[in-house]
């Protein structure tokens, strides 16, 4: 009998802001919120942003001001909807229009002499035989040289790619625990990993002591490493730029810390752990990889997620060079006009020219339906499976290919061997990988339109958030499954707002791409197809199943009884999640960190030939491990 993955836990940050308690998701569904959950979604993000603060039980100004709901969204409302989701890079990462870099030159003094001073320590080693030194003093030297001297000068630019998915404005991530060193995206990792791990609203403890220790896994990546000045962007520019390399640049930019900064500093972890990357479908591998163990019982509780901090120069210029960007020319160019919209720059499935990066952490906590019953863990959503299929042969290693056709047809025929012919046709949404390429616009919608004709459905919401916080490359398919959490709890399918009209190329006779919110409150979404696709031919579709087709399950399962124990349980883990939420919203995020806390002292572990037992850990590891091979090895 298979265990059901069911999510218990979901955090993270992005440029809608906090992705717990479905706070990023009303970012981008503001606009068909009722007023009370509308403001409190602005409060908690003007708190983010530093607008205001909550002190003595009152928002406040940094003049001591109190201030209500309705005067926080009257007062700081343009500001929170202007700092949020896609806009203009801010000049804290770098100047768009004045962006550093060193030219080429080569000096040549047509014959004659070149001479020019500079100190001792700035001498080349070693020093070219053409040239002739001759101390002025103690530090300076005068260098003079008959033939050619190449240099380079500081150099400004303007890059062609203006915008990016940004955290929302003012908000560092580093604040909010000590990140000392910390490249952003492991910033990002240790706030977003913590805001997963207590939205459960159960002590982390709790659920470790309830399994043994090697039935927790940790499964997380990126794909750009850490590139920024703290991880291998430094490790790379340091002796370029006339500086030293550091002790932490190296391992810290490795991709796999986003999983071992979770095991290492958040849950203190000693179980499986694996950090699998397959470019922009990378959430998706990790989260195939959980559920697999899950399924098997290999593991009963799974921490599973990615941390992407691509929002650097290096990275935009190389993205840039290959047009997978979109520059301000050429949206101009679509639009007709001189200027152009930076926070319309993602237009999935419209007239587009290019993906918008951004940098974003999402993870969530899986159980098996066993453990959550047993904790009274609250439910969000189950994942039923997570297919993954590659291109074949390819002539270009960016462009689509057959294997998403494999993945969509398996991910809805697996869904419908559980709900039926009826909930796939009237009960299902799709969350497409929408890059906002014109190349992903024609062949994305040509899957779904075939597979929905193969499966008789005839009206498929689609909905693409990369058009809200752009493409986070792991991260972004976590974003499409916390995204699904919420269209499940609220019923709003967020609309493709960054654009005016879907593509004339676009294959969208079955499909419905809406341009508004989509309420679906009166017909509920029972599974939602996550689809992503990567460079290289890294193609994956999971189906997302409902909290209410979960129950359901759960009931026939174990019946009514037991699920209605399990009910009575769960109101108590409800209000502890919700006390986070609050403390969370008024800026108290709690942020989980043991830097050097409770390490396991070595000399007290107890091992014998049954079992391994830990300091510090309720249960023993055992080691009375079946044969799995018993019709093969004669015992």
């Amino acid at each position: 009998m298979s265990s059901l993955p069911v999510i218990v836990g979901f955090g993270g940050f992005n440029a809608a802001g906090r992705s717990s308690g479905h706070h990023a998701y009303r970012r981008m569904v503001i606009e068909s919120l009722p007023d009370e959950q509308r403001r409190e979604t602005l409060a908690g993000l003007a708190v983010m942003m530093g607008l205001v603060s909550y002190l003595e039980g009152a928002y406040r100004d940094e003049d001591d001001r109190p201030y209500s709901l309705e005067e926080i969204e009257r007062q700081f409302g343009p500001a929170i909807l202007e700092g949020t989701l896609i806009r203009r890079i801010d000049p804290a990462f770098f100047d768009v229009d004045a962006a550093y870099w060193q030219k080429s030159a080569n000096l040549n003094g047509s014959g004659e002499a070149l001479s020019f001073e500079l100190s001792q320590r700035e001498l080349p080693e070693p020093v070219p035989s053409d040239w002739q030194v001759t101390e002025l003093d103690e530090r300076r030297v005068r260098v003079t040289l008959t033939g050619s001297v190449n240099v380079k000068w500081e150099s400004y630019r303007e890059l062609p790619v203006k915008s990016a998915g940004q955290l929302p404005q003012g908000f560092d991530p580093g604040s909010l625990y000590n990140s000392r060193f910390h490249p952003r995206a492991l910033q990002l990792t240790v706030i977003g990993a913590s805001d997963a791990v207590q939205s459960m609203g159960l002590p982390w403890k709790k659920v470790a002591d309830a399994v043994r220790p090697d039935q927790i896994a940790v499964y997380a990546s990126n794909v750009m490493s850490q590139m920024d000045d703290d991880g291998f962007g430094g490790l790379l520019q340091s002796r370029l730029k006339g500086g030293r390399v550091s002790t932490k640049q190296c391992p810290l930019g490795l991709n796999s810390m986003p999983a071992d900064f979770v095991n290492a500093y958040i849950i203190g972890s000693v179980g499986h752990t694996g950090a699998i990357a397959g470019a922009c479908a990378s959430f998706l591998y990790n989260l195939s990889a959980a559920v697999d163990d899950i399924d098997s019982g290999r593991c009963r509780v799974a921490v599973v997620g990615n941390a992407e901090a691509p929002i650097t120069q290096e990275i935009i210029d190389g993205y840039a060079t290959m047009g997978a960007l979109a520059a301000e020319d050429k949206l101009k160019k679509i639009d007709g006009s001189d200027t152009t919209d930076p926070r319309r720059t993602s237009r999935p499935f419209g007239e587009n020219c290019g993906f918008t990066i951004a940098e974003a952490s999402t993870y969530v906590v899986l159980m098996d339906d066993a453990l959550a019953l047993e904790l009274g863990a609250d439910i969000h959503g189950a994942v039923n499976d997570v297919f993954i299929n590659a291109d074949g042969f390819k002539k270009s290693i960016s462009a689509p290919g057959p294997g998403n056709y494999i993945t969509m047809a398996k991910a809805v025929a697996s869904a419908r061997a559980i709900l039926g012919d009826e909930a796939i046709r009237k009960r299902s949404m799709i969350q497409a990988h929408g890059s906002s390429t014109p190349q992903n616009r024609v062949t994305e919608s040509e899957i779904f339109d075939k597979v929905a004709r193969v499966f008789g459905i005839e009206n498929w919401p689609v909905s693409a958030v990369k058009a809200f916080v752009g493409h986070s490359l792991s991260s972004a398919s976590g974003e499409q499954l916390i995204a699904s959490l919420g269209v499940f709890k609220y019923g709003w399918i967020p609309g493709i707002k960054t654009i005016d009209r879907v593509a004339e190329d676009v294959l969208g006779e079955r499909l419905t791409l809406p341009l508004q919110d989509l309420d679906r409150r009166d017909n509920p979404i029972d599974v939602a197809f996550l689809n992503s696709k990567g460079f290289g031919g890294n193609n994956a579709t999971a189906s997302l199943l409902s909290p209410r087709v979960a129950e359901q399950m759960l009931r026939r399962r174990y019946g009514e009884e037991a699920f209605a124990d399990y009910v009575q349980r769960r109101e108590a883990v409800r209000e502890k999640a919700a006390e986070y939420d609050q403390g969370a919203v008024k800026g108290d995020f709690d942020t989980l960190y043991h830097f050097g806390q409770g390490m396991i002292d070595e000399s007290l572990i107890e091992l014998d030939e049954h079992s391994v037992k830990l300091p510090g850990f309720e249960q023993s590891i055992d080691l009375d491990l079946p044969n799995r091979f018993a019709d093969m090895s004669g015992k």
